[in-house]
């Protein structure tokens, strides 16, 4: 039987908690610059498992590591398409087991790769030096999510410090994969990690995301007809052929928008669901008329308008524009799911789960702990729909995510891992050392 929410297995010390916290702050702040300045790209992110790994063993937590099996995964309804190499992408989860009277059981997930840096002449210091100006500690993955991810392991390391264990069950998961498909959270599910509630502190401001939109990954390439530039009539530019698609998706983008006032979570916020044109190629030579091109673009839709809707509707766009529009006239076009193939995902308030972060949230900070919609991918939607559980998402303050000088609040974290500690706590329960 689960403790009562408000019957903790032992009486602990709430302030004690944040003295710990306190306490091992400045220990935290460096190995969250150690791990920020290890870059772990996709499919390159073994280094930076190997500092989680360092930190779950001191903890004393059995080890569970494994590289990503692209098979397996794609049996799982809530993979995402695979195609890159994952001969390098691991998993790292750490678990502390719980006493035979134990509390409830938790998963503390979050991701440890990061998007590319971009054009290095925009960084007002290189990408992966982990200075700290005015409050603010940069580099990238700063943020996303690397000072959320190191926060875990520090805010345990904080009730072993009060001289206090969980009493429930925790699996402290690294994942890869978060930031392209997801599907290093859903290897977890399939090796068996489940647990009673989910925490992942992403980089949220300090509140808890209510809801988050669902996203695809697609490329689509064009093939067409080469001529001299001189005789541009008797080719087929396969460029101006993507312009006209990309154009065509612009019209479904924005009559999913038309439509995001009717949709709960999402009714202040103006032009919620952006399709991104993340990368675009064609074409050998300039006096050439281009015979291919290609793009990839990142399609945001909202929650509760299921994935495979959202691909037919994409999909039927692209054909109605390729018989209709004559600039694609004789093309030749595939569509390939390259990554993200994920519905969007609400936590429907009224967990308990929710009400415990909250209380731990307003004893760190004495501030109501306030919610918030995201625009982007989350892996909540993993284990909120695909296993049932509920699936917290809350971190600290961030800035220019994705962008050249990503940064992350120093104040920020340190409440996001008070709370934490104390979520923990309330939470599993905990026993005297």
């Amino acid at each position: 039987m689960s403790p009562d929410l408000n019957q903790p297995l032992a009486p602990f010390d709430r302030d004690a908690i944040l003295a710990a916290v306190d306490r091992g702050y400045p220990a935290q702040l460096a190995f969250t610059q150690r791990l920020v300045a290890t870059p772990s790209l996709r499919g390159a992110e073994g280094v930076a498992q190997d500092l989680m790994e360092e930190q779950f063993r001191e903890l004393g937590l059995e080890i569970d590591r494994w590289t990503l099996d692209p098979e397996e995964i794609s049996r799982h309804p809530a993979a995402g398409a695979i195609d890159v190499d994952y001969s390098g992408s691991e998993v790292v989860v750490g678990t502390h087991h719980a006493d035979d009277d134990g509390g409830r059981s938790l998963i503390l997930n979050g991701h440890v790769d990061v998007v590319p840096t971009g054009l290095p002449e925009l960084w007002e210091r290189d990408p992966f030096d982990p200075a700290i100006v005015d409050g603010w500690l940069h580099g990238r993955g700063a943020g996303d999510m690397k000072a959320g991810l190191a926060a875990i392991p520090f805010a345990l390391r904080a009730l072993r410090d009060a001289g206090l264990r969980p009493a429930g069950r925790i699996h402290v998961q690294s994942v890869p994969e978060e930031e392209s498909t997801g599907n290093g959270t859903v290897s977890t599910l399939q090796h068996g990690y489940h647990a009673d509630a989910v925490l992942i502190p992403e980089p949220v401001g300090g509140d808890l995301v209510r809801a988050h939109l669902g996203v695809i990954w697609f490329k689509v390439r064009l093939t067409g007809r080469a001529a001299h530039a001189a005789e541009m009539s008797s080719g087929f530019n396969a460029l101006d052929g993507a312009y006209a698609l990309v154009g065509a998706l612009r019209g479904l983008e924005e009559k999913w928008n038309s439509v995001s006032a009717q949709v709960p979570h999402f009714e202040g916020i103006e032009h919620p669901f952006n399709f991104n044109v993340g990368t675009l190629h064609g074409g050998d030579w300039t006096s050439s008329v281009p015979d291919h091109a290609e793009f990839t673009l990142r399609a945001g839709f909202p929650p509760g308008h299921d994935v495979d809707s959202a691909w037919a509707e994409i999909q039927e766009c692209i054909d109605l524009a390729v018989a209709a529009l004559p600039v694609l006239k004789g093309a030749s076009v595939t569509v390939t799911k390259t990554g993200f193939y994920a519905d969007g995902y609400v936590l429907e308030p009224g967990t308990e789960a929710e009400a415990v972060l909250a209380e731990a949230f307003n004893s760190t900070t004495g501030r109501e702990l306030g919610t918030r919609t995201m625009l982007c991918y989350i892996d909540s939607r993993v284990h909120g729909l695909f296993d049932g559980t509920p699936a917290l998402v809350f971190g600290p303050e961030c800035q220019r995510m994705h962008g050249a000088d990503e940064c992350v609040s120093v104040a920020s974290l340190k409440e996001v891992t008070g709370a934490m500690a104390l979520f923990i706590a309330q939470w599993c329960g905990v026993k005297p050392l």
